[in-house]
């Protein structure tokens, strides 16, 4: 499954993919209306007036014109759209260039305008001129044209999609859906407000005894970052081999090759059989992916936000952005409850420990590189503080509020520091004393906060 889900990043990331599919589907069209003609042509001109009456030589013409001009807007397409992939890359970060390439739309595009070049080659080499042998496919060329036309409108869209596809709020608003989407997958429950208990299970809460000294370590066949772990099928394994696995290394992960990925209890069970099957459920790149990595994209929001604050481009409105769209994901996953690490059989039998990334670990990710960043702007500060007393009214669990309180004061206490106006620190200190009161104020589910 990881190799299918792997081929798949790779074939929906491509530029051939698409245009390739739409070609075969052009070459098939193109034959099955050339067919279709020389069955009905004559029956079929008498009955349907729009079909195109001209001879040959014009029917060629039409074909010739339209082929020539569909691959010329192909190459006109295909400049704009890498002239789109370098003001991205060096404006907002070369690893954005992955979310253009997976733009389904700049795909079709540009596979409308080589299927059609490709249909109407194939249907100009049927067209036959000799009196006795004369041939015109009236139907293959009216469809000739209807795509011609189509193109037209197709290239008509790309203009405007491609203008608003490089604006820095377009992109920070599309990886921050893909973002969502993300949250959604990997925290699918909501956290419910009356439960009590709100501490997170410790790690090595059910581990057989002695786990940390018998157990053996399993190493990667490759190296890469880990893209995801499939952890249904090491707990498939672990029950069919009647072991334990505690997963080393996760999605976002750099795993050298040769170097541990889980560990294995007990070790008399490990065999080249498992080593193998328990490699095969993780899935190694040369890059990391949004598919269980989370924090990949909100590096990738990140990255635009301290882009944005270099002296180079000097943009704190794109910065201020990026904040606003961190704190909406932020406030999700504090509305979700955090999968336990602790994963059981039908028999209630451990069998893995894998954790996948915790409230603090996302925070840290947004946070600490644009407050790094920041200290000196007092605009992108403020909105940090009030982005995190936002996310601070749906924090219920102690360690969220404990990861809000720590950005805070570390926000805080760079703007004493990096800000020189006395009026600015003034209304950071504001901000501050805002955050904490939330923090300590009633929460969503708990009451008062202690």
């Amino acid at each position: 499954m990881n190799r299918l889900l792997k081929l798949w990043e790779t074939v929906h990331s491509s530029f051939w993919f698409i245009p390739g599919v739409m070609s075969a589907v052009a070459a098939g069209l193109a034959f099955g209306t050339v067919a279709l003609d020389r069955a009905k042509s004559d029956e079929w001109r008498e009955n349907f007036g729009f079909l195109y009456t001209g001879g040959a030589e014009g029917a060629s013409t039409v074909l010739g014109t339209i082929a020539g001009s569909m691959i010329t807007i192909a190459g006109v397409v295909f400049s704009m759209t890498l002239i789109a992939l370098s003001l991205a890359s060096s404006q907002l970060g070369p690893r954005l260039l992955r979310n253009f390439m997976r733009d389904a739309i700049n795909q079709v595009v540009l596979g409308t305008f080589v299927a059609t070049f490709l249909y109407c080659l194939l249907v100009l080499r049927t067209i036959r001129r000799a009196e006795d042998n004369l041939f015109v496919p009236h139907l293959a060329v009216t469809l000739g044209v209807v795509l011609a036309v189509a193109s037209v409108g197709v290239l008509i869209y790309f203009i405007h999609h491609i203008s608003l596809s490089i604006q820095a709020d377009q992109v920070v608003a599309r990886v921050g859906r893909e973002l969502m989407r993300g949250i959604d997958d990997i925290f699918p429950d909501r956290l419910d407000p009356a439960a009590q208990d709100r501490s997170e299970e410790p790690v090595g809460t059910g581990l057989p005894p002695g786990f940390d000294e018998e157990a053996r370590e399993v190493l990667a066949s490759e190296g890469g970052y880990v893209r995801s772990v499939a952890i249904g099928a090491l707990m498939q394994l672990a029950t069919e081999e009647d072991v334990v696995f505690m997963v080393e290394r996760g999605p976002r992960e750099y795993v050298v090759e040769h170097r541990p990925l889980v560990r294995v209890w007990p070790a008399v069970r490990v065999t080249e059989h498992l080593v193998k099957r328990v490699n095969n459920a993780f899935s190694l790149g040369s890059s990391r992916t949004p598919g269980q990595d989370i924090e990949f994209s909100v590096d990738q929001i990140v990255e635009i936000a301290v882009r944005a604050l270099s002296p180079g481009v000097n943009d704190p409105f794109t910065a201020v952005r990026c904040v606003d769209q961190l704190a909406s994901a932020l406030s999700l996953v504090a509305q979700r409850e955090i999968p336990s690490p602790l994963h059981y059989d039908e028999h209630g039998q451990l069998r893995v420990v894998y954790s996948v990334v915790s409230f603090a670990d996302i925070a840290d990710s947004a946070f600490n590189q644009i407050r790094q960043n920041a200290r000196t702007n007092a605009a992108v500060t403020i909105r940090l503080l009030e982005a995190i007393k936002a996310v601070a009214a749906f924090a219920d669990r102690l360690d969220d509020r404990a990861a809000l309180r720590r950005h805070a004061e570390m926000i805080a206490r760079g703007a004493r520091e990096g800000l020189p106006e006395e009026n600015d620190r003034r209304e950071v200190n504001q901000r501050y004393t805002a955050v904490i009161e939330t923090l300590d104020g009633p929460g969503p589910g708990l009451g008062p906060r202690s």
